[in-house]
């Protein structure tokens, strides 16, 4: 048996009055993802424990199939495993946006989806800052990571930047151990990026400048037991995200990156499909992870929500059937990791609908993919929907 996950971050969403009382998973134009629907199964999964915050870190280690309840440490050693950092025992890593502040206001949590090649140079600039405890490390577009040795211990509460878009500021700064070294670091890199030519170069462009860095999703080390280990799984994930991969990492797969891969509208979709035809040839699972969907969220942009929906449904959901056809015994699933509401601009726990095809899954006589036309089917945890992928039936 293959099997492969196909998943569009936070497509899913409530109903809007603007689309006569559907969600935009409902008014988008998306026969891919409705003829998965109508060759299988649809149904429910509540990807985020109770009292888990309902992050992508949360929810995509639920659809890998691990409880986070029993792993989750927080975001960012996940995305350090992705870039290959280690952390010792005494290590605290976060994640480090950046972002454009302006008039005390969170007013771009993203520095304008800043290119990977600027954001690299400004990051090699805070460098500067780097100690025998502090090590700033690039990532991708707005993302990049910091890790401090000897951390304080206790309590600490981060703010995601894209939970305050538009939002003052300073309710949301760190609150608890380790704040007032947070915040020293944080003016220390608004100085550096206040002064950077790469910042002046972004103006001159007419680009939103990174004006500073906003730390969150901190935690400790983590390991998993492997897929491999699990399930008897080889694997390979395929994102644009340090998140994703490094989650992927953990779990046993392999990593593959793909040129162009943005986490944008207009990704290298093409690209992607081909590495998990790549990765099925030689091995049994592929999970291929596409972030759009989730980012126009955060923008609050109904119309771009929309676009990114279609766009994963005739590059991704598409293609994703076509390999039922090419080969044998293969098993597709496609869903969201969570809901991002257009509303509040920002996640959801509520659970979110599935749909499986393939092999030794037998139709149940849904014909739409959407919110609505999963409720009142069988709910599931990620974990025990994982294993349902892999063992299962869904009968």
């Amino acid at each position: 048996m293959k099997y492969l996950m196909l998943v569009g971050d936070g497509m899913a969403d409530e109903p809007l009055a603007e689309l006569n009382g559907m969600t935009p998973l409902e008014y988008a134009h998306t026969p891919a993802m409705d003829s998965v629907a109508s060759r299988g199964r649809v149904g429910l999964v509540r990807t985020v424990p109770d009292g888990m915050p309902p992050g992508s870190d949360v929810a995509n280690m639920s659809l890998l199939g691990y409880d986070p309840a029993a792993y989750y440490s927080g975001r960012a050693p996940i995305e350090a495993a992705s870039m290959g950092v280690e952390m010792g025992g005494n290590d605290t890593a976060f994640r480090c946006n950046l972002v454009n502040i302006k008039d005390g206001l969170m007013a771009d949590y993203s520095a304008g989806h800043i290119e990977s090649a600027d954001a690299v140079r400004l990051v090699t600039e805070l460098q500067q800052l780097n100690s025998d405890t502090v090590r700033f490390y690039p990532g991708v577009s707005y993302r990049h990571l910091l890790i401090i040795s000897g951390f304080p211990a206790g309590a600490l509460e981060c703010t995601p930047p894209h939970d305050i878009t538009g939002r003052p500021i300073d309710s949301y700064l760190p609150k608890g151990a380790g704040s007032t070294m947070l915040m020293e670091l944080a003016n220390k890199a608004c100085n550096i990026l206040k002064d950077s030519p790469v910042n002046r170069e972004r103006i001159a462009h007419g680009k939103t400048p990174a004006t500073n860095i906003w730390l969150w999703g901190q935690g400790k080390a983590v390991v998993f037991p492997t897929l491999h280990d699990r399930f008897g799984l080889s694997g390979s994930v395929i994102s644009a995200v340090d998140l994703v991969r490094g989650l992927g990492k953990l779990a046993g797969l392999a990593v593959r990156k793909v040129e162009g891969a943005t986490g944008y509208l207009g990704t290298n979709y093409a690209g992607k499909m081909q590495a998990a035809r790549d990765a099925l040839r030689r091995e049994d699972f592929a999970f291929v992870h596409v972030e759009a969907p989730d980012e126009t969220s955060h923008e609050g942009s109904l119309a771009k929500k929309l676009q990114a929906i279609e766009e994963f449904d005739a590059h991704v959901a598409a293609e994703g059937l076509k390999m039922c056809g090419e080969i044998a015994d293969l098993r597709l699933m496609i869903l969201p990791d969570h809901p991002t509401l257009l509303s509040t601009k920002t996640h959801d726990a509520s659970p979110v609908p599935f749909a499986v095809c393939g092999a030794g899954i037998r139709p149940a006589g849904v014909q739409i993919y959407s919110e609505k036309s999963a409720q009142g089917a069988t709910m599931y945890t990620g974990t025990t929907l994982f294993e349902e992928f892999i063992n299962g039936d869904f009968e």
